[in-house]
């Protein structure tokens, strides 16, 4: 598998290679401390830093998924599969760029629940890095966009209507 996954990165444009990349990096930085949770004690003040995978809600599931379909994406144009977004690849990785800093900037203003009393919950390093991945996703997408790389040819859009396919086509 990994002499399959070095072929298919070797097989990238430069734009796709800094995509994955990107979309590798929005996926580490799940692991980076994100929050800082304080809770305010006798007489002791105990803070404690949280990962995204350590407050796993909607968001950062969606973060990770934009990140594995950008990853598979790019396996797949590696491996020369011929498939047709709408838009082309730049565009959805750009698209995927933009709704990651999106979900992001969701969760700044909704920040996890901590329940007990005097918490409080601040954003740590981590997060910043991820915005970061994100805005390095999406200028990779844009940067595909504007070197217009080709799809691979797909053949099944040349073939002709067989006889069959016609006639059940006539049916519908």
């Amino acid at each position: 598998m990994a002499s399959r996954l070095q072929q298919a990165f070797r097989a990238l444009d430069a734009e796709q290679r800094l995509a994955g990349l990107a979309a590798l990096a929005l996926t580490v930085t799940l692991f980076l401390p994100w929050y800082q949770v304080s809770v305010a004690g006798r007489g002791e003040f105990i803070a404690d830093n949280r990962s995204a995978f350590g407050v796993f809600s909607f968001v950062e599931a969606a973060v990770l998924l934009v990140a594995a379909g950008v990853l598979a994406l790019l396996f797949a144009r590696g491996e020369r599969r011929a498939f047709h977004l709408p838009g082309g690849d730049g565009t959805v990785i750009f698209g995927a760029g933009v709704w990651a800093a999106v979900l992001l900037l969701w969760r700044v203003f909704d920040r996890p629940d901590v329940e007990g009393r005097g918490v409080t919950v601040g954003i740590q390093w981590g997060f910043f890095f991820a915005f970061l991945a994100a805005a390095a996703l999406a200028a990779a997408g844009w940067r595909m966009r504007q070197a217009r790389i080709p799809e691979p040819h797909n053949p099944m859009a040349d073939d002709p209507l067989t006889p069959e396919d016609e006639s059940l086509s006539e049916q519908l």
